[in-house]
């Protein structure tokens, strides 16, 4: 298998677009995903996130998505928003690379921490980030407003 970890262009975004529904539905919550390729490419445009892929043979089948955040108690960090690797790719070692390559992305741009949420009920996932020696916190709990039309807001 030859696996090219590389950072994604805007003619990847299709293809992270569908890696975000497969997720969703792995997840179980395919009905979530109220965007669209046209707003994964406009938001590459605007350097709103950045994205790695995992590509075997040119065909996307994995990506880590990530962009810069601020934490007033440590600083410049990364939040990493995806990362989903295609089932039959799994148990390969790709998941591995991609993660350790978002690590030192995170290191080159000066980030003081990384983080990102996880599922309770998502045991290899668990397991990945703990043998990678992450914190994994239960104390604290999500907060969300959605908008489900902003157009309206003001």
């Amino acid at each position: 298998m030859d696996i090219t970890i590389r950072k994604a262009q805007k003619e990847d975004m299709a293809s992270i677009f569908d890696l975000v529904v497969e997720l969703a539905i792995y997840e179980r919550a395919p009905q979530a995903v109220k965007t669209n390729v046209t707003d994964f490419e406009n938001a590459f445009d605007e350097n709103i996130f950045d994205v790695l892929v995992a590509t075997i043979d040119n065909r996307v089948i994995g990506m880590a998505l990530f962009y810069m955040t601020f934490s007033t108690w440590r600083g410049k960090c990364i939040y990493l928003e995806d990362f989903y690797v295609v089932p039959e790719y799994r148990q390969s070692g790709i998941g591995q690379q991609l993660f350790n390559r978002f690590i030192n992305e995170s290191k080159l741009l000066n980030a003081r921490m990384v983080k990102w949420q996880v599922l309770d009920f998502n045991d290899p996932a668990l397991a990945f980030y703990r043998k990678n020696n992450a914190t994994i916190e239960s104390n604290w709990w999500n907060g969300k407003i959605f908008f489900e039309n902003n157009k309206d807001n003001s």
